[in-house]
């Protein structure tokens, strides 16, 4: 491994929110396409400095420590420029914010190469960051495939530290809508819980009480409106979980319609909408079968039947401070299509 560490080290001065962290930990934290391991091994050689210093795994970091780091090279691992459409919302020599398209992955994943909003961001802007890895280009933060709306890209390594900070310390302002499955009889609350990964689905994430898996969760909500047997619900996340706002509207007993993984059925349509009927008490089951696949003995689907086909969430805002004039932006993304259609036939239906 000496063999393959660059000549010329890394050195980095340690910010407030690293102290007290492992060095281990902290550039696994800073250099995610690196292993924990592999920076072990690293330390375990030498290539990696405190103050000047050899250090072992477990040394503890300091406020203005200055860390030097040897890496060793990497495959080529940056992600072809692919030309897909793009909704920015604003933009300036620092950062963009775009509007992501429902059904859009934000960066390569197993079984997932192409399409994917990073490749859409190499194609459109000449310079983005490279801090979270050659595959994540200008992305610091992420939202599920079938998420739609707002997300911060930053162009360069120093305004992506800086917005990366507002996120660990729960400074950005996150405000999503959802559209949820039955109705939630509170106006308001808080959903506290531990999240962690579900043992017997490991695609799923699960509530659970506290235990050394979970980590805390934590969600206000907010109804909007209420119809006979769904809920239009504003959500603000304290946290940032994977999957945190469908694992908590499913504790909650009112999964997000449409959310196949935690909701039980893959799309919501008019004429299953007619059949529930209007001014009914809400009787819905969370893992209720899903609605017939078709509108024919055969089966056929008729396209204008279909309300929405994946989960009704949508990440409406975000407020931060630019990172480098220190103002409070805010910027919303419109209600995308399908959802403002099921919010017209649910209105209509009462």
């Amino acid at each position: 491994m000496s063999e393959e560490l660059s000549t010329q080290p890394v050195v980095l001065t340690v910010e407030a929110r690293a102290h007290g962290w492992r060095v281990d930990h902290y550039l696994s934290r800073l250099y995610p396409n690196y292993s924990r391991a592999l920076f072990q091994k690293a330390i375990e050689q030498h290539a990696v400095q405190v103050n000047g210093l050899p250090v072992k795994s477990s040394r503890r970091l300091h406020v203005n420590d200055l860390l030097s780091v040897r890496l060793p090279a990497l495959p080529d691992q940056s992600v072809a420029p692919e030309e897909h459409p793009l909704d920015v919302l604003f933009e300036d020599d620092h950062l963009v914010v775009i509007n992501k398209a429902a059904g859009m992955i934000t960066h390569p994943g197993k079984g997932h190469y192409t399409g994917t909003l990073a490749a859409a961001l190499q194609f459109h802007f000449d310079r983005l960051s490279d801090v979270a890895g050659e595959d994540r280009p200008g992305i610091v933060h992420r939202l599920d495939r079938d998420t739609s709306g707002v997300i911060i890209v930053a162009k360069d390594n120093q305004v992506h530290h800086k917005l990366s900070e507002q996120f660990e310390r729960r400074e950005v302002r996150k405000q999503y809508v959802a559209l949820a499955w039955g109705v939630v009889d509170r106006d308001s609350d808080w959903i506290e819980t531990f999240i962690r990964v579900n043992p017997r689905e490991r695609e799923k994430m699960m509530a659970c009480e506290p235990t050394v898996h979970g980590r805390p969760a934590s969600t206000f909500f907010e109804v909007i409106e209420r119809f006979y047997d769904f809920t239009w619900i504003r959500l603000f996340p304290k946290t940032g979980r994977t999957h945190q706002l469908r694992v908590h509207l499913k504790h909650l007993g009112h999964p997000i319609v449409a959310d196949k993984l935690y909701g039980g059925r893959d799309e919501l349509r008019r004429s299953y909408l007619a059949k529930r009927g209007s001014g009914k008490v809400s009787r819905f089951v969370p893992e209720a079968p899903a609605a017939p696949s078709g509108n024919s003995a055969e089966g056929v689907v008729d396209p204008a039947d279909v309300l929405i086909s994946r989960q009704a969430l949508h990440a409406q805002m975000i407020t931060f401070r630019h990172p480098v004039t220190n103002d409070t932006m805010s910027f919303e993304a419109p209600l995308p299509t399908d959802m403002a259609r099921t919010l017209a036939a649910l209105r209509e239906t009462v």
